[in-house]
């Protein structure tokens, strides 16, 4: 039963890990993706105010946290939903995780996930004992294709999907009768144009879906925008018929947001001051350690969204071991599927000293 899943992948990094804080300035942690800057006061602020919440939250989300989900679609990712086309979810990777088990889908069926992927898609395949493939290009989709995830801005390589890519993505989930899923949890992280408060396209956008959401959801999170990766705080909009259903499931198996994380999501996605400060603060992360990796002589993909660097090498395990060696701990490519080979994947949340202090060793080298 519990061998369903092999062992947690990040535990491989235990040993480089180790060598890594044998340096003697320390660790510079740049593997995972964990925000380390504070939270910004406006949230904090309604989440204390909200502590004393002695009953039962609702599944379906305050009225108030409705109409902030409806507003923020509409303001940040020019889409207009009703009140019952959004959803409250805890964090974006238990969505991820449980939805081909909450569709009904089985080993009958296809999930369908980018070549270089988030480890959750796979998780969520894996629970529901679905077959998974791996494939960008939409023609490529199997017939009994049931479920297709895209990601962008992507994680691990920062690309953006174009409308048109998208447009592609949808044509195709229709001929198939599929879910199509966009993961665009780093949607206001994007760095196309350095000085545009615009977000990436978005999946549920008319000029992606001619004004048709059937078969379609985007999710989104605010843990890197916001800083609150510990209040698991996320939420999904679209197709109303699946996001009625899904919420039906979620009440009975006690998926609720917790009331004061509801009011702190209120405040968060009412909120852009904040999310702009935090943008630029990671935009000055990108680029110093940008200017470090490429004066050390590596290649990098260009980053268009969210917070991770792609790096080529020859080896990723020799490369891991490289810079565990400069006490930098980084992730493996290979972590995010066959295609992450030869590639390790660097992470800009950390502080800003260890983000310099990583940049200075790298070009020591």
């Amino acid at each position: 039963m519990f061998d369903r899943l092999p062992e947690y992948p990040w535990q491989k990094l235990a040993p480089y890990k180790k060598t890594a804080e044998q340096h003697p300035d320390g660790l510079v942690d740049l593997s995972i993706g964990s925000p380390v800057d504070e939270t910004p006061e406006v949230i904090a602020s309604a989440l204390k105010q909200a502590s004393i919440s002695p009953g039962y939250p609702s599944a379906t989300g305050t009225n108030d946290l409705r109409q902030a989900m409806v507003d923020w679609f509409a303001n940040r990712r020019s889409v207009n939903l009703e009140s019952d086309q959004v959803m409250p979810t805890v964090g974006s990777k238990e969505f991820i995780s449980w939805l081909p088990v909450m569709l009904g889908l089985g080993s009958d069926d296809v999930v369908v996930q980018p070549s270089l992927a988030y480890t959750a898609y796979e998780v969520g395949a894996e629970f529901a004992s679905c077959n998974l493939v791996s494939e960008d290009d939409p023609s490529k989709w199997p017939e009994n294709t049931k479920l297709i995830w895209i990601n962008s801005p992507a994680n691990p390589n920062g690309s953006v999907m174009s409308i048109e890519q998208m447009r592609s993505a949808v044509a195709r989930a229709r001929e198939l009768g599929a879910v199509l899923v966009s993961d665009e949890c780093y949607a206001e992280l994007g760095w196309l144009d350095e000085y545009s408060e615009t977000a990436t396209p978005c999946l549920l956008q008319d000029e992606v879906t001619d004004g048709d959401l059937t078969g379609l959801l985007a999710i989104y999170s605010l843990s890197k925008q916001s800083n609150i990766a510990g209040y698991r705080a996320a939420l999904a909009g679209g197709d109303k018929e699946l996001i009625q259903g899904l919420i039906n499931l979620r009440k009975h198996a006690g998926l609720i947001v917790p009331l004061p994380v509801q009011k702190a999501m209120v405040a968060g996605l009412s909120d852009y001051s904040h999310v702009l400060k935090q943008k630029k603060i990671y935009r000055n992360r990108i680029e110093i350690l940008s200017d470090a990796l490429v004066s050390a002589g590596f290649e990098i993909a260009k980053c268009e969204g969210g917070l991770y660097l792609w790096v080529k090498v020859t080896d990723t395990f020799e490369a891991v071991a490289q810079f565990a060696e400069m006490g930098i701990l980084v992730g493996p490519g290979e972590f995010y599927g066959e295609a992450g080979k030869g590639h390790i994947r660097i992470s800009v949340t950390a502080s800003d000293n260890d983000v310099i202090a990583a940049s200075n060793r790298l070009k020591m080298l």
